[in-house]
């Protein structure tokens, strides 16, 4: 094992120690062997203490020029997952991927610095994270919404179940994940809420529903529990947890019947993004997504069109709103 693989693998551990999401140790893990990999290709370097800030540089410019999936870190992965089949293979990295390397590698070398000791000199201080144009998050118009639904036929139990989901994600703003892994403990139909237990931050949360939504979810749970004594509110026909890709598959395809592009996410986004149209305040939101604070949540949905902001406005004007001038 060389000094930067054994790094490599004593930041894992440190990561893994501290609890973070599996999606996030994925995600280290496999900018940091590409990098290893990149580094001992073109450098022949093996030491993390030998990296420095023009090796990152150049890294930089490798990813902008090189195609998608036409480098990984171990070539078993090339023989299962037959990445050139794939309709975006060589294509362009986008930014926002690029800038998620840089970040991983940014956390990996500020750990081997200020918590290991390891580096006198830390190589990634300097390095900017290539800037990311924002792009405009889709709002969904409510004929659209209705017409996503209608394609789930609510007679069938998986069907019917993805249509609860579907619903119960756009009036909470919860996460996929976290939908998924609910149990019938963890709401509260006095007081319209529900405990997230999973939270990305591991902290808990409450999430609200409508009157709306507290029907389908009795209705739902009447149902389910006619066919399963599963300890999830969503699973699968089996009684197992529902895996996420499976939902997400189910969700993209109705929304391809209709010609709607849309995604289990997207659906938390929309329900930020209509909760602010709708009179909510920014605090309140914010508190309701599970967000660190106000600063987090106004970055991630301040993108409103003129049209949005042109509704709002009449909505909420001072003159419409006074009685009397």
């Amino acid at each position: 094992m060389t000094n930067l693989e054994f790094q490599i693998d004593n930041f894992m551990l440190y990561c893994t120690s501290r609890n973070l999401a599996r999606k996030t140790l994925a995600s280290y893990e496999q900018t940091l062997k590409l990098f290893a990999k990149y580094l001992k290709d073109n450098f022949e370097i093996d030491d993390a203490s030998k990296v420095q800030s023009g090796h990152i540089r150049q890294y930089i410019k490798y990813l902008q020029e090189r195609g998608k999936y036409t480098v990984v870190s171990k070539q078993e992965s090339v023989n299962k997952n037959h990445p050139h089949n794939r309709t975006d293979y060589k294509k362009e990295i986008s930014t926002t991927t690029i800038a998620n390397y840089v970040r991983n590698i940014k956390v990996f070398f500020n750990y081997l610095h200020e918590i290991e000791r390891e580096l006198p000199k830390n190589p990634i201080e300097k390095i900017e994270n290539p800037k990311v144009e924002r792009k405009m998050k889709q709002t969904l118009s409510p004929e659209e919404i209705r017409s996503v639904l209608s394609q789930f036929d609510i007679s069938k139990f998986h069907d019917y179940r993805n249509w609860v989901i579907t619903r119960l994600l756009l009036d909470t703003g919860m996460r996929i994940g976290e939908c998924l892994s609910l149990m019938p403990e963890h709401i509260d139909f006095n007081h319209k809420s529900i405990l997230i237990k999973n939270a990305k931050n591991k902290q808990e949360r409450y999430v609200y529903f409508s009157v709306k939504l507290s029907s389908d979810l009795k209705s739902w749970l009447k149902y389910r529990d006619r066919y399963s004594d599963s300890p999830f509110v969503f699973p699968t026909t089996k009684g197992t947890q529902l895996d996420i890709r499976n939902y997400e598959k189910a969700l993209r395809d109705a929304g391809k019947k209709v010609k709607v592009d849309i995604h289990p996410h997207q659906l938390r986004n929309n329900f930020a993004k209509y909760y602010i149209l709708h009179g909510g305040d920014w605090f309140t939101l914010s508190r309701i997504l599970g967000h660190s604070g106000v600063e987090v949540t106004q970055k991630a949905y301040l993108d409103f069109s003129n049209e949005e902001v042109g509704k709002k406005y009449q909505k909420h004007s001072p003159l419409a709103n006074m009685e009397g001038i």
